[in-house]
């Protein structure tokens, strides 16, 4: 089996890393508050690859988290998959953005767990497993008020990560809450397992209709909304990009 590259950028996070066989090979990660990811992304590919003294040729799949999340960054991050997916004739595989979360969970815990990532003001996508990381709660929205996600308190603590764990605090004084981490930042390094998994099932996505998990509608304010059609804005800076940047590395490597 050849590399999988895994790709996340759907939050301020931009993270590429290289796995093989289910373990982590390397990673290139930046955290860049003002999201901007397509300065970084193509070129953190290319140094992944050169630093490892590996060709395009060697990849058997490119992972990427499709939402929920920024917008901007996953239309980057896909965009930047389906893109080197066709070129190369492999396989594109999609991770949900929260169960990424979930998977860098670094302490066993008793209760159930919620991974969340803060939308806007009081508005959380989140999605809720059991302590043994079953899925009890496909990902959905919730504006948080002081009785959110009761009906998940169990026996033991109710256990809360990902982005946004400050106004969560605010929200949320139950007593039987649990806050393993600070904020945590979806990481490719925590794809390596999952996309695995798929690989290994062949769960793979369709590359003419994958499009980004948003979750709602992209909007530019509380009364218009704007309809996109992210591969349609991102065809041009594909063009340009694989004509300019990967066209010549892959002409050099046959």
């Amino acid at each position: 089996m050849g590399f999988i590259l895994n790709i996340e950028s759907s939050s301020t996070n931009c993270s590429i890393s290289l796995s093989k066989n289910g373990k982590l090979i390397d990673f290139i990660e930046k955290n860049d508050p003002k999201y901007r990811q397509s300065n970084t992304i193509h070129q953190n590919i290319l140094d992944l690859i050169k630093k490892n003294n590996l060709n395009f040729s060697d990849f058997a799949a490119v992972a990427v988290s499709k939402g929920p999340g920024s917008y901007t960054g996953l239309r980057v991050g896909i965009s930047s998959a389906k893109g080197l997916c066709y070129a190369l004739d492999i396989p594109l595989i999609s991770i949900n953005t929260l169960e990424i979360i979930a998977a860098g969970l670094r302490s066993y815990v008793k209760g159930n767990i919620i991974s969340l990532i803060h939308a806007r003001e009081d508005e959380f996508y989140y999605l809720v497993y059991d302590n043994k990381m079953k899925i009890i709660k496909e990902t959905s929205i919730e504006y948080l008020n002081s009785n959110s996600f009761l009906k998940f308190y169990g026996e033991h603590e109710l256990n809360i990560i990902g982005l946004g764990i400050n106004i969560c605090k605010k929200i949320l004084k139950n007593k039987k809450i649990n806050y393993p981490d600070n904020e945590s930042l979806p990481s490719s390094r925590n794809m390596v397992l999952l996309s695995e998994k798929k690989f290994k099932n062949e769960d793979f996505e369709n590359l003419i209709y994958f499009e980004p998990n948003y979750m709602k509608n992209f909007y530019l304010n509380k009364k218009k909304y704007l309809f996109i059609n992210s591969y349609n804005v991102f065809d041009n800076t594909w063009k340009h990009f694989f004509q300019n940047i990967f066209n010549p590395i892959f002409k050099s490597n046959s």
